[in-house]
C-alpha cells in the first residue's frame, strides 16, 4: 500500500491556521500577558519551533491573528445579512455586528488595544491595524445594509451604529448583558430604518 501524504504547503497552511485561531482563544481567555508564542503553540498542538518559523515574535503572531480573523468574521457577517428577509435586514445586520462585538475576536482585540496603550512599540503596529478594522467594518456595514455612503447623513448614521455596537460589546465584557442588548438592538434597528428612509427621501427631493 502507498501512503498519501499531505502536501507540505497544505500542512504549512493548516499549521498557520491553527496558530491564528488558538491565538484569539488564548487572548480572549487568558489575556495579553499570558498569550506567548509558547502558550499558543501548546494550545494549538504545534511545536514552538514551528510556531516561531511562521511567527518569529509574539507581536507578529497576534497582529496576524487579529487581521486574519477580523477579515473572516466580517465576510461571514455580510453573508448572514444578505440571506435575511428584506423587512428584517437592518436588525439582521445589527445582530451580526453584536455577535462580533461580543465574541472572542473582540475580547481578544480589547486585550491587545489595552496593552498597546501602555507600549509605544506595540501601539505603532496596532494603530494602523485598528484604523483598517474601522474602515472595513464601516464598508461592510454599508454593503450589508445596501445604503449609499456618499450621503453624509447616512455615513454618520452607520458610524453611530458601529460606535453603539462597540459600546454594547464593552458592556458585555464583565457581565452577561444579552437581555438588555437585545432590546436595544431591536429599538435601534427600527430607529435606524426610519432615519435611513428619511435620508433617502431628502436625497430624492434634492
Amino acid at each position: 500500500m502507498t501512503t498519501v501524504r499531505e502536501p507540505k504547503q497544505d500542512r504549512s497552511r493548516a499549521t498557520r491556521q491553527r496558530l491564528l485561531e488558538s491565538t484569539i482563544v488564548c487572548l480572549a481567555e487568558m489575556g495579553w500577558g499570558a498569550t506567548t508564542v509558547a502558550v499558543v503553540a501548546e494550545h494549538s498542538g504545534v511545536s514552538r519551533g514551528a510556531a516561531q518559523h511562521h511567527f518569529p515574535t509574539r507581536e507578529d503572531l497576534i497582529t496576524a491573528a487579529l487581521e486574519h480573523m477580523f477579515d473572516s468574521r466580517m465576510q461571514q457577517a455580510v453573508a448572514a445579512a444578505a440571506s435575511a428577509p428584506a423587512v428584517q435586514k437592518t436588525e439582521a445586520v445589527l445582530t451580526g455586528l453584536m455577535e462580533y462585538f461580543t465574541g472572542p475576536l473582540f475580547k481578544a482585540a480589547v486585550q491587545v488595544w489595552t496593552a498597546a496603550a501602555a507600549d509605544p512599540l506595540l501601539k505603532e503596529r496596532i494603530v494602523p491595524l485598528e484604523a483598517k478594522f474601522g474602515r472595513v467594518a464601516h464598508r461592510t456595514t454599508i454593503q450589508a445594509l445596501g445604503v449609499d455612503d456618499s450621503d453624509r447623513a447616512t455615513h454618520h448614521l452607520v458610524q453611530a451604529t458601529l460606535d453603539l455596537a462597540r459600546g454594547l460589546g464593552l458592556a458585555d465584557l464583565l457581565t452577561d448583558d444579552s437581555a438588555r442588548r437585545g432590546r436595544i438592538v431591536t429599538q435601534w434597528a427600527a430607529t435606524l430604518d426610519a432615519a435611513l428612509d428619511a435620508t433617502r427621501s431628502a436625497s430624492a427631493q434634492r
